[in-house]
């Protein structure tokens, strides 16, 4: 501790002495502003030089191999696009097109591209007579470097001589002109401040998204509103360390307005919020992983009550066999549904019910079916408790519906976990009357027995399994169930708001594109803020606060891990924690990104 505040001393001599003349006390948080202040800037001076050395280890400078690869999908296609980022892309270009007039910048080209290996005489072999050709100089470009993009006829063997091509631009320095790694124009992009880690996050969900609602959320990562987002709570702590560590610099050689109790205090009050504000964060994140990585729901009901025909209606295919004999499904079957631009796993289960509702054995078979049903509801976001009519149904509650008690037992405890549950009334065309005469009475039975109010959607699957016409569709209510699920689904995702003081709708969306990796280093950071509050507030529970009990020392140490917990987040860490992070992200990406 004596280094750290040695530093402060260093950094504010000269305020420190000024402060000697001052007569009239002032408030030590308004004295020290500029201690803090200075000390947050000398951090990111040397964030900047540690950045710098970076760049220079991995060599990404004036020196670094000019690096190119095909950008677009190999095969065949209508365009091919190669990209070239480096120091080199002029000489590239002019070798390509030899005596052809200067690339114009951002200015696209129409050119015939040359074998360089032929000396541009009569006799030179022609790689495509019609490619267009863009030159971005640096440092406004993708990658912060120069970059020349070459767009060609699709043709497998037209890109295959492009790429022969390119190395041999300039003669015997192949060693400077290779092709990229994977992920390799964005890593330059980053460790060239194009992007920062929570982008080039951003940008890896980007290539990954198949849903309209996950396009969204990677789109809403890409605006940078979480890299700032994150850099204000780092300053925010920086600043309360620094005024933590002047109060113990200069408390006792100066006078201040506040006592060391409402000093501290007023610090602890920043911390909580911040703390509310990181938990909120990962509650968000949960949310932004259900649209990454999709929301099971799990179709719930007794033998034969139209689970596997209601799933083949949904995905518009026979995904499971569908037989008038009950118990067909024996395991799990599981479907990848686009419902409402959210990517739903739709889990088709083995029928449930007891021995007592028909006077018949459960085999062992049929009991492992039933076991791994209910796990698989139990792990679900959203269970659809499908109720089947039938007149020959026994029912003493004037429904006309086969209630099974093993089930309503089981969604009655899945309720009281608050979860999401959606019943379905099936085979709503066998009744005589008109299904929504039917929806009331089955509520009330419903919310007698399971002490709370709920929703009956009455579908029909009649039909051909292939028959997915729009109207027929709507007719047999398959289409508002479907309406019903996107609502609960966007409430489910739905993101709380951050900050009060937030009216954009993106700075709010934007917590959910926190990742994984985001969210440990958010938990971690949360906790050593409550470490914090547990130092400062030893006495809390007994209402007292007892500065002289206070280990000053170890709270300062608390806010410093914390602030690298962020740090971490936008790549602002050490060298070997940013190339760590950065080899796990980027091996997810393809070679041309």
């Amino acid at each position: 501790m004596r280094a750290v505040r040695l530093g402060l001393k260093l950094g504010c001599k000269t305020h420190r002495a000024r402060c000697y003349v001052i007569a009239k006390p002032r408030s030590i948080l308004t004295q020290y502003k500029d201690v803090t202040a200075r000390h947050e800037w000398s951090l990111v001076f040397a964030r900047c030089s540690s950045l710098a050395s970076t760049q220079n280890s991995n060599g990404y400078s004036s020196q670094s191999p000019t690096i190119y690869a095909l950008s677009t999908a190999s095969g065949r296609a209508a365009i091919a696009i190669v990209r070239c980022s480096g120091n080199l892309c002029l000489e590239i270009y002019q070798a390509l097109c030899p005596g052809a007039p200067p690339l114009k910048p951002r200015r696209a080209a129409l050119r015939t591209l040359l074998d360089p290996t032929c000396g541009g005489g009569k006799d030179t072999e022609v790689i495509d007579s019609q490619a267009l050709l863009l030159y971005f100089p640096s440092p406004n470009t993708t990658t912060g470097e120069d970059v020349l993009e070459i767009h060609i006829h699709g043709g497998p063997a037209i890109i295959k001589a492009l790429l022969r091509a390119i190395p041999k631009c300039v003669p015997l320095s192949q060693s400077h002109i290779r092709y990229a790694e994977p992920g390799e124009f964005t890593r330059r992009a980053f460790y060239n401040n194009r992007l920062d880690l929570t982008q080039v996050e951003a940008l890896g969900d980007i290539l990954s998204a198949e849903t309209e609602q996950h396009r969204r959320l990677a789109v809403s990562g890409m605006s940078n509103t979480l890299n700032q987002r994150y850099r204000k709570w780092r300053t925010q702590l920086l600043c309360a360390r620094g005024e933590l560590e002047a109060l113990i610099d200069f408390a006792e050689d100066q006078h201040f307005d506040e006592s060391a109790e409402d000093f501290v205090r007023s610090i602890s009050k920043q911390i909580r919020t911040l703390v509310s504000q990181i938990n909120k964060t990962t509650a968000n994140a949960a949310k932004g992983e259900l649209l990454r990585h999709g929301i099971k729901i799990a179709l719930l009901g007794a033998p034969n009550a139209g689970k596997s025909s209601l799933l083949n209606r949904i995905v518009g295919r026979e995904a499971a066999i569908v037989s008038s004999e009950a118990g067909t499904t024996r395991d799990v079957i599981e479907v990848n549904v686009d419902i409402g631009g959210f990517f739903c796993k739709f889990k088709d289960l083995a029928g449930i019910r007891s021995s007592a509702t028909d006077n018949s054995t459960i085999g062992e078979i049929e009991q492992e079916g039933i076991n791994r049903a209910k796990a698989h509801a139990r792990e679900a976001d959203i269970v659809i408790a499908l109720i089947p009519f039938g007149q020959d149904q026994k029912s003493d509650d004037n429904t006309g519906l086969a209630f099974d008690l093993e089930i309503l037992d089981f969604v009655k405890q899945e309720l009281q976990e608050q979860k999401r549950v959606v019943f379905a009334m099936s085979k709503s065309d066998l009744a005589n009357q008109s299904a929504g005469e039917l929806v009331e009475p089955a509520k009330l039975y419903l919310q007698n027995t399971l002490g709370v109010a709920v929703n009956m959607i009455p579908i029909s699957c009649l039909g051909d399994g292939d028959d997915t016409a729009q109207s027929e569709i709507d007719s047999r209510g398959i289409q508002g169930l479907l309406d019903h699920l996107t609502r609960e689904i966007s409430e489910l995702t739905a993101a709380e708001q951050i900050e009060e003081t937030s009216s954009a709708n993106q700075s709010i969306d934007a917590s959910l594109g926190t990742t994984q990796r985001q969210q440990e280093l958010l938990k971690q950071c949360a906790a050593a803020l409550q470490e914090f509050l547990q130092i400062i507030h030893p006495n809390e529970l007994a209402g007292t606060t007892d500065t002289d009990e206070i280990d000053v020392v170890l709270a300062a140490e608390k806010l410093r891990v914390a602030a690298d917990c962020l740090a971490k987040i936008t790549g602002q860490g050490e060298s070997g924690d940013v190339e760590e992070v950065l080899g796990v992200v980027f091996e997810k990406f393809c070679v041309g990104k």
